[in-house]
């Protein structure tokens, strides 16, 4: 949508310009074709005391005056009425949008709250949702998986300050790389961090809804990673701590 707008407002402006430099070749021909003419008619075939070329002069450069004072007082209207917008945030009330405009806000929003509403599981189960009933009732589990990303992150910038910046589509694997090292591993040489990768890739590329084991996994993995980094955290704050007071001690 947002590039289709974009080319819609590119293919705008090269018309208006293809516009203006066809509109100033024809009035500049027509001048120069009726100077001409005012030239060949006169008795003298000259510029010199030739009334009818300085009335033909003339008449353009009214034209264009005129034409240049229309376009600046456009211009600068337009500049007027963007400056009284307002710049800061604020919610749009009734008063300040017309009835008609308002009245078709206010019914998408209401049909969204409706989609939203109908979505969520009631009697039954559904498919990435948690069982009503249970713990993890009203749940869900692709975005509960998706929200621990950066949680996990903030924890491994307190830790390591020039950890890589979140890339959106980068695997856990690779992003976490540099904490890697302080997870444990179990029986089969695999890190929290193996699952947890997991879980994400089927959270976010998985045509079907994460199951509730896909989901407890996924979260169990991330409860242990951060759990390490803030013991990890809790250390590096204590011995900064410690440090400063034998410091002081000692001074």
């Amino acid at each position: 949508m947002l590039s289709r707008a974009r080319g819609a407002s590119t293919l705008s402006a090269i018309c208006y310009a293809a516009l203006v430099l066809v509109t100033t070749f024809l009035v500049c021909l027509s001048c120069s074709l009726l100077l001409s003419q005012a030239v060949r008619t006169a008795p003298n075939q000259s510029f010199v005391e030739n009334f009818n070329a300085v009335v033909i002069g003339a008449a353009y450069v009214i034209v264009f005056v005129v034409s240049l004072f229309f376009c600046l007082k456009r211009r600068i209207a337009v500049h007027r009425r963007l400056q009284r917008i307002s710049k800061s945030y604020r919610t749009l009330g009734r008063s300040d949008v017309p009835e008609s405009v308002f009245s078709y806000i206010q019914q998408e929003y209401t049909r969204a709250c409706l989609v939203t509403y109908e979505s969520e599981p009631k009697s039954g189960s559904q498919d990435g949702w948690g069982k009503p009933g249970t713990r993890l009732e009203g749940v869900r589990f692709r975005t509960s998986l998706l929200d621990t990303i950066r949680e996990i992150d903030f924890l491994a910038h307190e830790i390591i300050p020039h950890h890589p910046a979140l890339r959106p589509h980068a695997r856990m694997l690779y992003q976490f790389r540099f904490i890697l090292p302080l997870l444990p591993r179990d029986e089969d040489g695999l890190t929290p961090l193996h699952y947890y990768d997991s879980a994400i890739q089927l959270a976010r590329h998985a045509s079907r809804e994460p199951t509730e084991a896909e989901f407890v996994i996924g979260m169990k993995a991330a409860a242990d990673i951060k759990r390490i980094l803030f013991e990890c955290r809790s250390e590096m704050l204590e011995g900064t701590s410690t440090e400063g007071e034998s410091r002081s001690v000692n001074s």
